[in-house]
């Protein structure tokens, strides 16, 4: 046994096949799609954390104005309560609120000041809505040059 394999080394070592360099020829095969797969989860997890930073500005600013009617025409206050929570977003806008009035019997209010009939009572609703349009760290071809991001939420008014 222990001829064959002395043997077969020297016609391994005489042909000239040798293994050095392998590893660094796989590593620069590899190295570009590793790079690739990095980059775009950096990306993704930006446009998530952003997202995520654009619904919760939203959700502040309706949760001001929410408390109250006093609070929900407070216009102002709804608009730094939303940009003051996404504070980290470069960019983002807030939109001007908006008031909406029901029944509690499901008919729409009458006059004005809004009013129900019977024994119906006025629901206060607050809309806010908020926006970032963000730039990809690369830019591919195929892909859009900006992403727009929006949040929106509404909450009745406490009575």
């Amino acid at each position: 046994m222990r001829i064959r394999r002395t043997t077969l080394r020297r016609i391994v070592r005489a042909l000239g096949v040798r293994e050095d360099g392998g590893a660094l020829a796989e590593t620069a095969m590899t190295a570009p799609l590793l790079i690739v797969l990095v980059v775009g989860s950096v990306e993704f997890a930006r446009v998530a954390y952003a997202s995520i930073e654009v619904v919760n500005a939203a959700r502040a600013g309706v949760t001001y104005g929410a408390r109250s009617g006093l609070f929900a025409s407070d216009a102002a206050g709804i608009t730094w309560a939303a940009t003051h929570d996404g504070v980290n977003i470069p960019g983002m806008t807030v939109a001007a609120p908006i008031l909406g009035y029901t029944c509690s019997d499901g008919n729409a209010p009458t006059g004005t000041p809004p009013a129900c009939s019977g024994t119906a009572h006025l629901i206060e609703t607050v809309t806010v809505q908020t926006q970032v349009k963000m730039n990809p760290l690369i830019h591919v071809p195929g892909l859009p040059a900006t992403y727009t991001l929006n949040g929106s939420a509404t909450q009745n008014c406490y009575q």
